[in-house]
């Protein structure tokens, strides 16, 4: 018994239905991995520059603190 045009036509549009299906799990799950690797980076980042402005701040006071000193040694004399 020969299979009904309509219904071959319907189980091609199901086989590709699931085969777009399957390729949007795959895209969401690589955005996902991504995100979340985008999201440790930013993160290590954020306290990168932390770090990097703490320092700034100190060497700022380093610095300061030896103008002082240099410009009372150079009142002093």
């Amino acid at each position: 018994m020969a299979e009904n045009p309509l219904n071959t036509e319907f189980r091609l549009d199901i086989d590709r239905l699931e085969d777009r299906v399957e390729e949007l799990l795959r895209a969401c799950a690589e955005l996902k991995e991504e995100n979340s690797s985008l999201r440790d980076r930013q993160d290590h980042l954020v306290a990168e520059r932390a770090e990097l402005i703490e320092k700034t701040e100190l060497a700022r006071t380093r610095v300061e603190a030896m103008i002082s000193r240099l410009k009372a040694m150079e009142n002093g004399l």
